[in-house]
């Protein structure tokens, strides 16, 4: 499959004049000696499309700068590799060094000065909303991201409700609150479950579900200090992420997220516990009528540049927003990366120039699922330190999130620890797989959801 850019029509906009040119391919005979594996690959596309299909588009030997260090950013490193690019990530984590360049500092100018990438790619949400893309385009460097205050979409939630009844994207009804007194009052208006969101980042544990009114008032006093109060919306999440160069939008494949600690959907709110990548997940005409109401609107009435999220209640009345955020999603660019076949690399050095139109991205058939596994005393305060065992018995792709390379060898570091990645030639196969792969993983403590893609193969 084929996901093609859509061109919005010209808007009275004007793009920043600071927006990088397009970067240069580097020539084969650069680096050849470093680079022997990506020049075999490369000979190999020329003379074998079946099983190098990234051959139909201009194709580039770029390098990289990932900025993160998570299961996110180790699945785009891997992508890239598997495209033959160069990587590098800061800060990186254990995983992204087995196949690219570690730089362990998160200040990423000089990250940048040190490795001298093509092209930058901000992975996580804090990078952005404190501004790292601005300092990037000030200094002339191509990044792939939102500007400040287009990262606002994800740093509020009080701004992003405003944006959306401004623009009249499709979203629940709310109240904002600026304090706590403020929220329990505007519990009145609302029926049970509600939803409780902080205003700012939070790591994908801000939003509380109360069932009532003593659960969304303990909510309230744990999460801060402005809130967002939501209806609650009837229907089935899903993440809808699309690639902008300001006026240019690369649709991805939609994607399920698991958001839930256990199955079932029960238990608190996490960064997220798995997802799945099927082409069944959305028919063409629900997909053209999220790009028209939700994706397109927005990138025409800001100039969105970078990745945006959208995460989507499919009601009965349609698609509904739950959230925007300004970056991929993790563990949705697991499932993405294991899934995509080509274009990757170019599309993100079009979109950091500005020349998005005409760029494709090309996709397998078969269906990826990712498992997470998280750490002891996840989502809460967390126990770290504990060896992993298992990661290279296994066949499916391990993305690494919280690891570190201790004495014993590769150990726990943070929350979501891992992300095991399968694909399958069918829903149900690609489930097995992934969960054949995390039965042979150990480390103490390890919890992870056993219903990863298990709603879409009830769906179909």
């Amino acid at each position: 499959m084929v996901m093609s850019a859509v061109r919005l029509p010209r808007r009275a906009h004007a793009r920043a004049a600071s927006q990088p040119a397009c970067p240069a391919p580097i020539t084969m005979t650069s680096n050849f000696d470093e680079r022997g594996p990506v020049i075999k690959h490369f000979i190999l596309m020329m003379f074998d499309n079946e099983r190098a299909p990234a051959l139909r588009y201009p194709y580039y030997l770029m390098k990289f700068l990932i900025i993160g260090g998570g299961g996110r950013e180790h699945a785009i490193a891997w992508r890239l590799v598997n495209e033959g690019h160069e990587v590098a990530a800061a800060p990186g984590n254990p995983g992204i060094g087995r196949i690219g360049a570690v730089l362990n500092t998160t200040d990423f100018l000089q990250a940048a000065r040190e490795f001298q990438p093509d092209v930058t790619v901000v992975g996580p949400e804090a990078p952005l909303v404190a501004g790292v893309v601005d300092e990037f385009r000030g200094k002339g460097l191509p990044i792939v991201g939102p500007v400040r205050e287009q990262a606002r979409l994800e740093g509020s939630k009080i701004y992003a409700k405003r944006f959306m009844a401004e623009a009249g994207i499709p979203t629940a009804q709310a109240v904002e609150a600026e304090s706590a007194q403020a929220a329990l009052r505007a519990l009145q208006r609302f029926e049970y479950p509600v939803v409780v969101k902080a205003d700012g980042l939070a790591g994908g544990k801000g939003v509380v579900i109360a069932q009532d009114r003593a659960e969304a008032a303990s909510a309230i006093h744990r999460l801060g200090e402005r809130f967002v109060i939501e209806q609650f919306l009837e229907g089935e999440e899903i993440s809808f992420i699309a690639l902008s160069d300001g006026r240019t939008v690369l649709p991805l494949e939609a994607t399920q997220d698991h958001k839930r600690l256990y199955d079932g959907d029960r238990g608190p709110n996490t960064g997220g516990m798995g997802a799945y990548c099927d082409g069944r997940i959305l028919d063409q005409e629900t997909a053209r009528l999220i790009m028209n109401r939700i994706i397109e609107p927005l990138v025409g009435r800001t100039a969105f540049a970078g990745f945006l999220y959208a995460g989507l209640m499919m009601t009965q009345d349609g698609p509904k927003v739950l959230e925007f955020n300004v970056r991929l999603g993790d563990p949705e660019t697991q499932a993405l990366m294991h899934r995509m076949s080509g274009g990757f690399g170019e599309a993100l050095a079009a979109a950091a120039s500005g020349s998005l139109s005409g760029c494709r991205l090309e996709w397998r058939p078969e269906p990826s699922v990712c498992v997470v596994l998280a750490a002891h005393g996840y989502p809460g305060s967390v126990r770290t330190g504990d060896p992993i065992s298992g990661i290279d018995e296994v066949e499916a792709e391990v993305f690494h999130a919280g690891t570190r390379l201790g004495a014993r060898g590769l150990e726990t570091a943070g929350g979501r620890v891992l992300g095991v990645t399968a694909r399958g030639p069918d829903l149900g196969s690609a489930i097995h797989n992934a969960y054949t792969a995390v039965s042979r993983i150990h480390f103490e403590g390890m919890q992870y959801r056993t219903d990863i893609g298990r709603k879409g193969l009830k769906r179909w």
